[in-house]
């Protein structure tokens, strides 16, 4: 089925501000906020997929190292994600163990995932359901404003249990990597045109 999108009828909308007008090569700047007009993001897929390969290098050492330390009694070892969330469930912090379990594991990787998908969509020219890739889309973009839930909630920890030689939790080095896949989801998300979707219901 043809869909008649708003490319094809010669309108193009401002990324920046929403601006909806006739598609004109004089008219290169938005007249709103004087941004660039583009019919589609420049270099989507290829800004998109570089971030995606960056996630997907820094996910491993963010798994890898350890993400926090948990000392009792001036007792204690450093811990990765899973190890982490071993030694919450041990201290009796189950809620938070979930927490972290769904912030730092499931999330980043259903994201990462997703966003191959997408790429994998509009690379190959697939022409299924669009409406539904395109929900996907929005809930990747949604949830990414809670991806860094798991590093909050690590920064209370260190503020909650510090009781000097008695019991404390330490941030470990994965945590900055963590920190920079959650970014860079973030960035991969932000650059792909959803746009591109629908072109593909076009293609013969």
């Amino acid at each position: 089925m043809k869909i008649n999108t708003a490319l094809a009828q010669g309108l193009v909308r401002c990324h920046s501000c929403g601006f909806l007008g006739k598609r004109d090569i004089r008219l290169t700047k938005c007249p709103l906020c004087a941004s660039p007009l583009h019919g589609r993001q420049p270099h989507s897929v290829q800004k998109t997929l570089a971030y995606l390969l960056s996630a997907y290098l820094l996910y491993i050492p963010a798994n890898i190292f350890p993400i926090m330390t948990v000392t009792k009694l001036g007792a204690g070892e450093p811990h990765t994600i899973i190890g982490g969330i071993i030694a919450l469930i041990n201290s009796d912090m189950l809620p938070i163990a979930l927490l972290v379990l769904v912030a730092s594991i499931l999330v980043p990787l259903l994201k990462l995932i997703g966003i191959s998908l997408l790429l994998l969509y509009v690379q190959r020219g697939w022409t299924g359901d669009a409406y539904r890739w395109t929900v996907m889309y929005r809930i990747i973009s949604f949830v990414g404003r809670w991806s860094m839930l798991d590093i909050f909630m690590i920064s209370i920890l260190v503020a909650l249990v510090d009781m000097g030689s008695i019991s404390e939790v330490l941030a470990g080095p994965a945590a900055t990597a963590f920190g920079a896949v959650v970014v860079l989801t973030m960035l991969a998300a932000k650059s792909f045109d959803p746009r591109l979707i629908w072109d593909n219901q076009n293609k013969p």
